[in-house]
């Protein structure tokens, strides 16, 4: 299953956050970070489903 949410991760990063967490502050800040340039939206969504 990880492997759907890093592929959600990489095409919408707030996605794959949502898959993992849910609507949780992890979620906002990701799509905050995903406003702000695409990139550091994809390395938290990442990150955020390695971690867990």
């Amino acid at each position: 299953m990880d492997i759907i949410r890093i592929i959600a991760a990489v095409i919408l990063p707030p996605l794959g956050v949502f898959l993992q967490v849910g609507l949780t502050g992890h979620f906002w800040l990701n799509i905050l970070l995903t406003l702000l340039g695409y990139i550091p939206g994809v390395v938290h969504a990442i990150w955020i489903i390695a971690r867990r």
